[in-house]
């Protein structure tokens, strides 16, 4: 399990560079026009964890299974798209599939290269996205709150809990702020979601620079950050050139290349952490001589649940979970040293699992 990052952006902004890079496939159209991405693209790219190479290798495990992200390259949308400029109506409901959006933001110059809107204005191409997906939020719960109403005077609790709710979104998106800014209990998360709005997914802006920028960035990529600390957003700076050049060099050559353009990794690798972090997600990992796996979970998941990524047997029969830490499991050399050291734990179903966590789940069939 990892998660579903959809690529948005206006048109010519490095959105297909980027996703070709990052899957290593010229499945999506990089070509310098608007909408050269008809359909959304899909691809599915391993996490880059080095723990679980130690791991493995410690364990001598005969396969290493990485968690996966998967990237859904969306078409560009344009000014106008909430009232289906552009493709925009089809655009939007790619949108609602995924689970976080990385906004790819152009934040350099090229004379070669036109921009939609005729000037390079990273702030203003946010806004641009941005008010698209509030309008058509708006539009979407303007449509539905009447009946809502009607069925909440009836005495229908759930209809008048809801109301509440869409209220109160409607009240930040008529001020052009974004769902995502609805203050809600945890007990109204699952209901929020069920509104399918737009503008409440998690944003990650990925900035594409030019090539001399891509360690540090550059005024423009500043900017982005800017915005995103007020919106307690995530951004990164990644040059979507750089990473589509890496993506076809055999994987000795890398290293060599980045060290050449003064990086240390991949965007990739950025881009993932980045929205790990902006998904509150974790990663623990199940070894043995078999196989070395990740699993992708969010934070705060207890043991049960975690089991329940690997199969819904586990959670349902879940009796405990046989724990070791990351760094006890390194430490002893693998699990019979992590035993002697007393770094062995028994785990019950109150257990949270933390980031880098050993686990073998018991479980009644």
């Amino acid at each position: 399990m990892g998660f579903k990052c959809g690529i948005v952006g206006l048109p010519n902004v490095g959105k297909s560079t980027l996703f070709n890079a990052l899957t290593q496939t010229a499945a999506a159209q990089a070509a310098n026009y608007p909408f050269c991405t008809i359909e959304p693209n899909v691809g599915d790219v391993a996490v880059p964890d080095p723990r679980l190479d130690v791991l493995a290798k410690i364990a001598g495990s005969g396969q290493i299974i990485p968690t996966r992200l998967t990237f859904v390259d969306i078409a560009g949308l344009v000014r106008g798209a909430s009232k289906g400029e552009g493709l925009g109506n089809q655009f939007l409901a790619n949108i609602r599939e995924v689970d976080a959006i990385a906004h790819v933001v152009r934040c350099f110059e090229d004379g070669d290269i036109t921009h939609v809107e005729g000037k390079i204005d990273p702030i203003a191409d946010i806004e641009t996205i941005e008010t698209e997906l509030m309008l058509a939020d708006l539009d979407s719960l303007e449509k539905r709150i009447a009946n809502l109403e009607k069925k909440a005077k009836t005495g229908d609790k759930e209809a008048r809990e809801l109301v509440d709710l869409i209220n109160r979104a409607l009240v930040l998106l008529r001020e052009g702020k974004p769902a995502r800014l609805v203050q809600r209990t945890p007990e109204e998360e699952k209901a929020f979601r069920g509104l399918g709005l737009l503008s409440s997914k998690p944003v990650l802006y990925v900035c594409n620079v030019d090539e001399g920028s891509a360690d540090k960035g550059n005024d423009f990529s500043a900017r982005v950050f800017g915005r995103a600390a007020e919106e307690g957003a995530v951004a990164v700076v990644v040059s979507a050139k750089i990473e589509s050049e890496i993506a076809v060099l055999p994987e000795a050559d890398q290293k060599d290349y980045l060290e050449a353009v003064g990086l240390h990794e991949p965007g990739l690798n950025r881009v993932i952490r980045a929205g790990y972090d902006l998904l509150h997600l974790v990663t623990y990992f199940t070894v043995g001589p078999k196989e070395a796996r990740a699993w992708t979970i969010t934070v705060g998941t207890r043991a049960p649940a975690a089991a329940g990524v690997i199969h819904t047997d586990f959670e349902k029969g879940f009796i405990r979970a046989e724990t070791i830490a990351y760094d006890d499991y390194v430490s002893g050399k693998g699990e019979a040293g992590a035993r002697e050291a007393g770094k062995f734990r028994l785990e019950g179903k109150d257990y949270t699992v933390q980031d880098g966590d050993v686990l073998h789940f018991r479980f009644a069939n």
